[in-house]
């Protein structure tokens, strides 16, 4: 018998025992199916043999890398679906894009083909799979097989993908006969896959499932018909660039093209901004430019370059920040640990932020506030400041687009600016990468130079950083005036680079060495990119250094 440890008791199992057979068993205890295990703080799939005197922790859901592995055994089920109702049809051949709403949108070779009598019969043999429970086969085969197997099979981007890969060795996924590979865990069987639906959406369509925060409900698919367009205008570029996946951008790296892509993408943003700079020079009346987006999204790099274009566009623009007008710390919410609440829109005096901007509007002259962080009090140090004709407000903050933040403004006297890091490069066509992992090693990258921030406490944070943007940030999304994206389709291969050795230096006994080895592998297909040739104004350079910006 082996015995392994599980909530700090020990349990014993069959010498040839596989965690399935511990997951089946728990499951009624736990009330959720066991999706993956964390033997000795290393994830295993379900296949795995019991390992003895192992400490065990079960995954359901609940758990953010099981959930994952929910939506990538998700699509595999549903390609697998495509290929056989189509008969193989090389017209349905399936791309995997982005996130959209609670789902992520996919489209067809032929967009023609993207039918709701097609997607309802998909969704029937997704069914089919599901009840069934169709076991998902692992396994491990030469990186050079792979590559032959995926060039007989023309994905060619996988092809590609594998020949920057120093790995001699490659896992690959079956389901039924179909085969393809995934960055990242799977699941057992196709029984786990209860909640998901088809809908027909712009030239695709979407794989809806269930939120991280809700993952017992399928909620209906609201997309946010902005941000759509701000991706879908990204991915167009990517494909004028004609770099889609990690692949192409490792093919331009080795070539030699690094310097001209910079160069082409860096005018890209600038082109932006210069609009954005544009739009707000047509409409006289707005004074108050207001940015918000999610963390390691570039505002401040963005917030100075959009006021140089002011500039250029003859008007003069001042920047305000948000903390300093926080209550003072005695008056501060608490969270129910008891710690202050720093994010909440409570946590500002908004009573005197909108008489302060009411004045300002009303042309007088009024004195400025500073926050105080060691004392924790607002302080006055004679700071003037008044609004003249060519005069406006450059306002940053995480409730920048939040109306109960400027509720005494007239809506005409605001322009609403939403940026995001929303990555268009995939790894392949089938495994997107997410625009969460983007933001984060940005800000692991930043947080070690300009904090001596460890790369463990910023993992360790992440979680906190992302709820407050789902309660703050993402809900306002959709009312900004402009959207713009930051990244930049060469960013990782650069920030691979800092990223790493402070990934590295995660012990494997540290609660953040999953999360760590998961990037470290997401960084592993990347060619890396020295960062000397990045202009000093990118937006980049806010996480690197060297920017020409205080930032």
């Amino acid at each position: 018998m082996k015995t392994i440890i599980i909530e700090g008791k020990p349990y014993e199992y069959p010498q040839e025992a596989t965690y399935t057979q511990v997951a089946k068993e728990w499951e009624k205890k736990i009330g959720r199916p066991v999706l993956l295990i964390k033997e000795n703080n290393v994830l295993r799939e379900l296949h795995h043999y019991v390992m003895d005197q192992a400490e065990v922790e079960l995954l359901t859901i609940t758990n953010r890398d099981a959930y994952k592995a929910y939506q990538r055994s998700l699509i595999l089920m549903m390609l697998k679906a495509v290929d056989a109702v189509s008969g193989h049809d090389e017209r349905y051949e399936t791309f995997i894009h982005f996130a959209v709403g609670n789902g992520l949108y996919c489209t067809l070779k032929d967009p023609a083909c993207v039918t709701e009598d097609f997607l309802q019969q998909v969704q029937a043999y997704m069914r089919q799979l599901a009840d069934s429970g169709v076991r998902i086969k692992k396994t491990n085969v030469s990186t050079r097989h792979a590559r032959k197997l995926f060039h007989e099979r023309r994905q060619y981007d996988k092809e590609q993908l594998f020949e920057f890969r120093l790995s001699s060795r490659t896992n690959l996924y079956e389901l039924d006969g179909y085969v393809d590979y995934y960055y990242g865990f799977m699941l057992y069987d196709t029984s786990y896959l209860k909640q998901f639906s088809l809908q027909k959406y712009e030239n695709g369509f979407v794989l809806v499932y269930p939120t991280f925060h809700e993952p017992d409900v399928l909620p209906p698919f609201i997309p946010d018909h902005k941000l759509f367009k701000v991706q879908n205008d990204s991915l167009a570029w990517g494909r004028a660039l004609t770099i889609m996946d990690v692949g192409d951008l490792n093919r331009q790296i080795v070539q030699g093209n690094g310097k001209g892509l910079i160069l082409i993408q860096e005018a890209y943003h600038e082109k932006q901004i210069a609009q954005i700079a544009q739009q707000i020079a047509s409409r006289p009346e707005c004074k108050f430019i207001m940015i918000a987006g999610p963390s390691s999204s570039g505002k401040t790099s963005f917030s100075h370059r959009l006021s140089v274009q002011l500039f250029g566009n003859g008007i003069n623009p001042h920047p305000i920040a948000l903390d300093d007008y926080f209550v003072n710390r005695e008056h501060t919410p608490l969270n129910e640990d008891g710690s202050y609440n720093f994010e909440c829109l409570e946590a500002l005096d908004i009573e005197q932020f909108n008489l302060d901007m009411k004045r300002l509007l009303s042309g007088e002259k009024i004195e400025m506030p500073t926050f105080n962080f060691k004392t924790g009090k607002r302080e006055y140090k004679g700071k003037t400041m008044q609004l003249g004709k060519e005069d406006v407000l450059v306002i940053e903050g995480i409730h920048g687009l939040n109306d109960k933040l400027s509720y005494s403004l007239p809506q005409e006297s605001k322009f609403k600016v939403y940026i995001s890091a929303l990555t268009q490069l995939s790894i392949d066509e089938h495994n997107r990468i997410s625009t969460n992992d983007g933001r984060l090693i940005r800000r692991i990258v930043r947080d070690a130079r300009t904090r001596g921030t460890s790369a463990a406490e910023t993992i360790a944070m992440w979680e906190s950083v992302r709820r407050g943007e789902k309660q703050y940030i993402f809900p306002f999304q959709e009312t900004s005036d402009v959207m713009f994206n930051s990244s930049l389709i060469y960013e990782l291969a650069v920030l691979k680079i800092y990223a790493e050795p402070l990934l590295f230096g995660i012990p494997q006994e540290a609660p953040e060495f999953i999360e760590a080895k998961r990037l470290l592998k997401f960084l592993d297909y990347f060619m890396p990119m020295p960062a000397d040739l990045i202009p000093i104004n990118s937006l980049i350079r806010e996480f690197v250094g060297g920017s020409c910006f205080d930032v």
